[in-house]
């Protein structure tokens, strides 16, 4: 078993509007360092909900365990943490693929691309790195160019090289292939396995597409049940897709 990079236990966040509301339920969720993990359902079951606790965006209302292996040696409890500490390891340690890429139109592909980097305190070395990053995703000729002239799958491989350039510990993808053709699609998810694999980077991706994440390519899915309560509360459960 490779080292853990989160262990989730018994945690759950819940959202009320008037007389409805929605509750996350995640009774255990781990990823291991260098794994792929896919977390896949339809719209509305609390994907991206997870995803941004993951990201530490969210604070949960409860957990009996969120543990998580940042820059720092050992596992570090998260629900307890500081929201300054918080928002430094996220900063540190997490690369996030927003579904819509996220890039900032003030600013060229290039300058997207070394945004964390510079926010995690320096871009001296990192600019090798860009070109690296550039060339293994094919934008190498787009680094110059305003987001805005970039087709789908052009923007899609920046806010990747963005999620990478400041060696993250972890990369979580929302729905990343979502705007793009399927080749382009398959290229992103290799992409993250040879990430994973290669790397020892963990990789989150939160997909609807369950064929391009058919085993072997994710090591781990977690997939929800949802069920309404006569209360009117939606519950959606997250759980382990057995292999």
């Amino acid at each position: 078993m490779p080292e853990d990079t989160y262990i989730l236990r018994d945690l759950w966040i819940e959202r009320r509007q008037g007389d409805s509301g929605f509750r996350l339920e995640v009774p255990e969720f781990r990823v291991g360092r260098g794994e792929f993990v896919a977390i896949v359902g339809s719209t509305g079951c609390g994907k991206s909900t997870l995803l941004d606790i993951l990201g530490f965006i969210l604070r949960p209302d409860y957990a009996a365990r969120f543990d998580f292996a940042g820059p720092h040696k050992g596992l570090r409890d998260m629900l307890r943490m500081p929201e300054w500490q918080r928002s430094r390891i996220r900063r540190e340690a997490v690369g996030y693929v927003l579904q819509s890429g996220g890039l900032l139109g003030f600013l060229s592909v290039g300058e997207n691309i070394l945004l964390p980097a510079k926010l995690k305190g320096g871009i001296g070395h990192k600019r090798r790195r860009l070109r690296d990053l550039a060339f293994r995703l094919g934008i190498s000729d787009q680094l110059s160019k305003s987001p805005r002239y970039l087709s789908g799958g052009q923007r899609q491989r920046a806010s990747i090289a963005r999620a990478l350039i400041h060696d993250p510990v972890i990369v979580l993808a929302d729905e990343p292939t979502a705007a793009v053709d399927r080749l382009t699609a398959c290229k992103i998810v290799d992409e993250f396995k040879n990430l994973a694999s290669s790397k020892g980077v963990s990789v989150v991706m939160v997909t609807h597409d369950t064929k391009l994440i058919a085993p072997p390519v994710c090591d781990r899915a977690y997939t929800f049940d949802i069920r309404r309560q006569a209360s009117g509360l939606v519950v959606s459960q997250c759980l382990e897709v057995a292999r």
